[in-house]
């Protein structure tokens, strides 16, 4: 029979949460630090590899990206059909997404006066991924696993590449195709992870080994594997990222 004697927390990263520790546990569990993580390290990624390096232009698109991505996108997510089930208010959202958003595009807007205008297409395609994936709008048309991959994963990327060369050169477009892979395949784990975790009220069965053994299903069980590869990804991707932060700064 099921396995599911109580609900399971909305993600892996969760904590539980008690009435004295509410509210920071809900933020906590928005803000996904191990994606949100994941999807700078293309930012990171994507500066380093481009021919000059600038650290202060760096930290900007980082600032930028966890500010569009890691707070705007995640709270509209939120706002849009309550995924994780927290209990911060609608209109604070809505007043976060607004408020980081317009800081990351300011950032943006003192970008463009030095790396050039060709940044502000970033900057308007930014936006309409961010917005328009996670209110699912257009008819839902952007919300799909490809955008997922291009948006968290493709774009950080190129979007960094520019910020540092003002250009796009082949180097750029082949790493924005691994990055858009590993996006993909983080999608394809996260899908029915989270669907184990938010959508399913039991779990029935039982494995039957070769030598005859048995084992019951449970979505502990089910999740264990699709969890670990998420989380072995994540940190690799970390520390690649940092690991070429670390190896350009010693050029500057």
């Amino acid at each position: 029979m099921s396995d599911q004697a109580r609900p399971l927390p909305p993600a892996f990263y969760a904590v539980p949460a008690t009435s004295t520790r509410r509210a920071w546990v809900d933020w906590w569990v928005l803000l996904h630090p191990p994606y949100t993580l994941w999807h700078l390290s293309y930012v990171a990624i994507g500066a380093t590899i481009a021919p000059q390096f600038d650290g202060g232009r760096l930290a900007a698109t980082l600032l930028a990206f966890f500010l569009a991505v890691g707070i705007c996108a995640h709270a509209l997510d939120e706002l849009h059909d309550r995924p994780l089930g927290t209990a911060i208010p609608g209109w604070l959202l809505v007043a976060v997404s607004v408020a980081s958003m317009t800081v990351a595009v300011a950032i943006g807007c003192v970008g463009v006066s030095r790396v050039g205008f060709g940044l502000a297409v970033f900057i308007v395609i930014g936006v309409a991924l961010a917005c328009g994936y996670n209110l699912e709008l257009f008819g839902g048309r952007l919300h799909s696993d490809a955008t997922f991959a291009v948006a968290w994963g493709a774009f950080p990327l190129l979007t960094a590449y520019y910020a540092q060369a003002e250009t796009l050169r082949p180097a750029a477009a082949v790493a924005a195709v691994g990055a858009y892979w590993l996006s993909t395949a983080q999608r394809s784990l996260s899908t029915p992870a989270r669907i184990l975790r938010r959508r399913t009220a039991s779990v029935d069965g039982t494995v039957t080994y070769v030598d005859g053994r048995t084992a019951a299903l449970s979505a502990e069980r089910l999740l264990a594997p699709l969890e670990a590869a998420l989380r072995a990804t994540a940190w690799a991707t970390v520390a690649l990222a940092v690991t070429l932060v670390l190896f350009r700064s010693t050029d500057l």
